[in-house]
């Protein structure tokens, strides 16, 4: 019996080893792999924009996916588009972190089912918790964890904004210090909460303040733009709608088929956001925003957080984004636009952080005024966010 055992323990620890060295170099390659960048860095612009840019007292982004990657957000990266580092050096005041826990293989726009999933494996080799390997609400948990450990191994550099009086004190500290940035938490697609109402709560507790009915495939709250059904809000998504917006969580509607759209719209009591998209009127995809909804947010008090990425804005530019950012302008007014990159959105994204003056070159370029880029580029959010979350 001793060498059969010996054998086994010989095997085991191979696998061990093997094991270890997989989550050691595997994440940072598929990291670097689908977190790529048109313009890299270092960007220039003119003395104009610059100007302007430097100028800018509040600078903010809708949504990007860095805690999907096992990166060390403390550090300046050469990889990828978010960490701290590259957020102060940009003067970022905000960065909305948004937690994918379940992507389809083979992702595609326009028919995606939820029987497989391309994050498991991933989770796995980036040595995640164990009871989040299959366990989706433990996922996002995960992630919101890592959010707070950089959080409190920052040295007072970055804080997670959780509420009206966390981001008047960071707002107050800023003033005295520029070499600080923040964040705060969101969930794309809320297959995150297993089914349950009551993981909300739990979500909340964790720090997320913003959440997305769906991702790329249809789930017990309704169906995706890029699902099969193409259905609205079910029973289960409008108890969960009304529950989040009861406890002042911002309903973010990106990824929503046009059916679970209009749904949202007639049971919402609060302003409902789109974290990332782009618009139909310069770029017809099917995971871009009517003018109808367009309006709707609008009128709800919102967001429309433009993408940064050639499917939303149908080309690799930043120009593409900054043209889709004017359309909105024009059809609903500058009160309501805003960033929404998808930075780290496993795409590739045309400038990574450190690129968002070539934006506002961009719409300089498009004879949008100071003020009103000073709002796109971040003022927007900074009022939308001191009159909605909680308090």
């Amino acid at each position: 019996m001793k060498r059969p055992k010996k054998i086994a323990l010989i095997i085991i620890s191979i696998l061990l080893t093997l094991y270890f060295i997989a989550s050691v170099i595997v994440p940072k390659k598929v990291d670097a792999k689908y977190n790529t960048i048109t313009l890299k860095p270092p960007y220039k612009v003119s003395a104009k924009a610059q100007e302007l840019y430097n100028s800018l007292d509040f600078i903010a982004d809708m949504h990007c996916d860095a805690l999907l990657w096992k990166r060390n957000l403390l550090k300046k990266n050469d990889f990828g588009s978010v960490d701290i580092p590259r957020m102060i050096e940009a003067n970022v005041s905000l960065q909305a972190f948004t937690i994918v826990t379940k992507a389809p293989k083979k992702m595609n726009f326009d028919n995606n089912t939820d029987e497989t999933d391309a994050i498991t494996l991933p989770y796995i080799l980036q040595r995640r918790p164990i009871n989040s390997w299959f366990n989706l609400t433990n996922r996002a948990l995960a992630q919101c964890e890592a959010l707070h450990e950089f959080e409190n191994e920052s040295k007072e550099t970055f804080k997670i904004i959780k509420s009206v009086s966390d981001l008047e004190q960071y707002l107050a500290n800023r003033k005295k210090n520029k070499n600080i940035t923040a964040g705060f938490l969101g969930i794309e697609g809320m297959h995150a909460l297993n089914g349950k109402l009551e993981n909300v709560d739990k979500l909340y507790d964790a720090g997320v303040r913003m959440m997305s009915p769906v991702h790329f495939f249809d789930n017990k709250l309704g169906g995706s733009a890029h699902g099969v059904s193409k259905e609205g809000l079910t029973d289960f998504g409008k108890q969960v709608i009304k529950k989040m917006q009861a406890k002042n969580m911002i309903v973010d509607i990106s990824h929503s088929s046009p059916k679970l759209l209009d749904d949202i719209f007639e049971i919402s009591t609060k302003p409902i956001v789109s974290s990332h998209t782009g618009v139909q009127g310069t770029c017809q995809t099917v995971r871009n925003l009517s003018d109808k909804h367009l309006k709707q947010i609008a009128e709800s008090g919102g967001l429309i957080s433009v993408a940064m990425f050639e499917p939303a804005t149908c080309n690799n530019t930043p120009a593409s984004t900054a043209k889709a950012i004017k359309y909105c302008i024009d059809l609903v007014g500058v009160d309501y636009v805003a960033l929404g990159s998808d930075f780290d959105g496993a795409i590739e994204i045309h400038t990574d952080i450190t690129g968002l003056p070539i934006y506002v070159e961009e719409l300089l370029k498009l004879n949008i005024s100071k003020e009103d880029i000073s709002k796109v580029m971040g003022g927007n959010v900074k009022r939308f966010m001191l009159k909605n979350l909680p308090r």
